[in-house]
């Protein structure tokens, strides 16, 4: 299995293999937690004849973390994302922060950088002249300096709208999901989950140094890839994408946003004898049985394919995951799929 990829089941589920080590010494009280930064994922949607289609990026399959596996583009807030000067429409910043569950300076902050961070690795810009306007194409030179000024962290996002003289439309952006990365992953990231309709005259590219491929999907198409084991991803991705696939437009997906639970969801383990057993609370599919000899060997019963796969086209098949045997104690989930942190894993 490429990167040292676990797969215990024979969908696309994955999970770090060093986590039943960290688990069981998290257990031992020998492994300190370390807290979580902030992060936002965007899923992009554009109506199709078959229905709302979702952009997605594959990490590259060279990658230590998930290689491979699909993902949304997003990643960590910049410290310079609350900046009070930052040009706003939309909700205002308190209905966000309830909204999020945060302060209002939070709110801000997650907001811009669901933004940011979709111009960044998509090339797709949520903002506009006025509040009720937005850009057309961003695809020229004067944009993709932008862009890597950003990405380079030599601009802040407030400067680079008030350079161009944009407003963020907040109002773009329905908050979907959010998940936590659990407290056995060294890489931990608090992330909120946005959905957002393809603007107008624009369109996306693979603008992300982390991703090899991108592709527009169904959900209903992309949850069929990885319950036959062709596409990699995280539980985050998977059932962020079976949520989706409920909505017949993406302005019914944008709609159905305000109604959906932000509760945040942490994946949590516990030591059943020698096996550990992993759970998703709310989240039974992704419950897994790990054997104490996957601690030092992977705990994979058929080998992954979906580092190399294409998209499936084929009907939505039932999932194949494990049934859950371990009571849910509590909210919140795994690695976030997008880094956060320029030149880390996410």
């Amino acid at each position: 299995m490429a990167n040292g990829q676990a797969n215990e089941q024979a969908n696309g589920q994955w999970y770090p293999p060093e986590w039943p080590d960290r688990i069981r010494a998290l257990a031992a009280g020998t492994l300190t937690p370390v807290a979580p930064k902030r992060a936002a994922t965007v899923m992009l949607l554009k109506d199709t004849a078959t229905g709302p289609a979702v952009h997605m990026l594959r990490r590259r399959t060279s990658m230590a973390f998930a290689g491979g596996a699909y993902a949304y583009p997003g990643g960590g807030v910049d410290p310079r994302d609350d900046d009070r000067d930052v040009g706003w429409a939309g909700p205002a910043r308190a209905w966000w922060a309830d909204r999020l569950g945060v302060d209002e300076a939070g709110a801000q902050a997650i907001v811009c950088a669901a933004v940011r961070e979709t111009f960044e690795e998509a090339g797709v810009l949520l903002a506009g002249p006025t509040g009720d306007s937005v850009v057309g194409d961003t695809t020229g030179a004067d944009w993709e300096a932008d862009r890597a000024a950003l990405v380079a962290r030599e601009l802040s996002f407030a400067e680079f709208l008030d350079r161009r003289g944009l407003v963020l439309r907040s109002d773009l952006l329905g908050a979907w999901a959010r998940w936590i990365t659990p407290e056995f992953e060294s890489r931990r990231y608090d992330t909120w989950f946005f959905v957002a309709a393809l603007p107008e005259g624009q369109r996306t590219r693979n603008a992300s140094t982390e991703a090899d491929r991108t592709v527009w999907i169904t959900p209903a198409d992309a949850t069929a890839g990885y319950d036959r084991g062709e596409l990699l991803m995280m539980p985050p991705t998977i059932a962020t994408l079976r949520g989706l696939a409920e909505c017949a437009t993406a302005a019914g997906a944008l709609a159905s946003a305000p109604g959906r639970d932000m509760t945040p969801v942490l994946a949590r383990a516990r030591l059943d004898g020698e096996e550990i057993v992993l759970s998703w609370p709310g989240h039974d599919e992704f419950t897994k049985h790990v054997p104490h000899t996957a601690s030092s060997a992977t705990p994979s019963t058929a080998p992954h394919t979906a580092s190399s796969a294409t998209p499936s086209t084929a009907p939505h098949t039932a999932p194949s995951a494990t049934p859950n045997r371990a009571p849910h104690t509590a909210p919140v989930s795994p690695a976030t799929p997008s880094d956060p942190t320029p030149g880390a894993p996410a």
